[in-house]
C-alpha cells in the first residue's frame, strides 16, 4: 500500500468512526493483529516440532512445489541455464511473430497474425474438474 492509500484510509476511518472511537478501535486492531501473529508462530513452531530436527531448515515457502524444486533439486548453474533457454525461446518467438506479421503486410507493432484467428477457428477447450 502506498502512503496516499494509507492517508485516505485514515481520513475515511476518522469520518466513519469519529475521532473519539478511533483510538479504541486501533487498540482492538492491534490486539487482533498480535493474536493472529501469535497463532501463526505457534502453528509454525508446532509444524517444525512435528517434522523433527531434520527439517529445521525448511521454510514455509518450500511447501510450494516450484520453490522446493528450485531450491533442492536444481543448482544455481542449472537455474541460470533454464532462464537463458527461456529467454532465448521468447526471443525466437518474437522474431517468428514479427516475421509472420511482416509476411501478412502489417506494419511494425501490428497484430494481424493474432487477429486473423477468429473465435470460430480456435478449438473449445473444456475443463472437467473430476478428470484431474
Amino acid at each position: 500500500m502506498s502512503m496516499s492509500e494509507i492517508i485516505g484510509l485514515v481520513i475515511l476511518a476518522i469520518i466513519v468512526f469519529g475521532p473519539e472511537k478511533l483510538p479504541e478501535l486501533a487498540r482492538k486492531a492491534a490486539r487482533i493483529l498480535a493474536y493472529l501473529r501469535r497463532v501463526g508462530n505457534d502453528a509454525r513452531g508446532q509444524l517444525r516440532k512435528e517434522l523433527g530436527p531434520e527439517y529445521d531448515d525448511i521454510r514455509l515457502s518450500d511447501l510450494n512445489p516450484k520453490n522446493l524444486v528450485a531450491r533442492h533439486l536444481l543448482s544455481t548453474e542449472e537455474v541460470s541455464d533454464l532462464r537463458q533457454i527461456r529467454d532465448e525461446a521468447m526471443a525466437e518467438g518474437r522474431i517468428m511473430k514479427d516475421a509472420l506479421d511482416e509476411a501478412a503486410g502489417v506494419p511494425d507493432g501490428g497484430t494481424a497474425f493474432s487477429a486473423t484467428v477468429s473465435a470460430q477457428d480456435s478449438p473449445i477447450v473444456r475443463f472437467d474438474p473430476e478428470a484431474t
